[in-house]
């Protein structure tokens, strides 16, 4: 049985993240994150260090994958 297709309009997205390095330190990384989500890019740098601490090294690793993945 073939079901109709749902008329979906076709609308881009309102935001995209992107490495902001114009602002970033290292790569861009926190920088995109904060404006992707209209926050402090400071918050988003202490997050990533106490994430960073606390998960034994785990999120460079994440911190990495984002900067070679994104852009």
């Amino acid at each position: 049985m073939n079901r109709p297709e749902r008329n979906r309009p076709a609308v881009a997205p309102e935001r995209s993240f992107h490495l902001d390095k114009r602002n970033g330190k290292l790569f861009g990384v926190c920088s995109g994150i904060a404006d992707y989500f209209g926050v402090n890019a400071t918050w988003v740098r202490i997050g990533f260090v106490a994430g960073t601490l606390i998960g034994f090294g785990s999120l460079i690793l994440v911190y990495l994958a984002i900067a070679l993945i994104a852009d």
